[in-house]
């Protein structure tokens, strides 16, 4: 976990850090909700649809999981001051939530999933460059 002034920054999850069973990484509050599964053979989950429920979500927080290859993370305050930085490797996983962040591909054919929350309305409305 990377905080800043008592704030959730970014939080790095590795394989080593599953448990089995079904495991949340994030608080419930948070924009975006990361937890991994882990069952033997057999394990049935209930079949469901999701209902709708109008939430609010006031920031973009996203998710970046490294398929192969290797990525270094700036995250800065929300003041733009540089915090501190760590490299993901294949496998590794990355919730960002507050703060800002930068990424330098470290290694030639990094590929990355990103996921975050929607809907997107356009870069000059979502983000602030710097």
């Amino acid at each position: 976990e990377y905080i800043h002034q008592g704030k959730k920054i970014a939080l790095v999850i590795n394989t080593v850090d599953w448990k089995k069973g079904l495991d949340f990484f994030t608080e419930e509050n948070f924009f975006i909700q990361v937890g991994t599964w882990w069952y033997d053979s057999g394990k049935t989950l209930d079949r469901h649809i999701h209902k709708r429920y109008e939430r609010i979500a006031e920031r973009t927080m996203e998710t970046i999981y490294v398929v192969s290859g290797s990525m270094r993370v700036d995250l800065y305050s929300e003041e733009r001051e540089f915090i501190d930085d760590f490299v993901v490797q294949a496998g590794d996983f990355c919730v960002l939530m507050n703060g800002g962040h930068g990424y330098h591909i470290l290694q030639d054919d990094t590929k990355i999933l990103e996921v975050k929350n929607g809907p997107f309305f356009s870069v000059e409305d979502d983000k602030i460059k710097f």
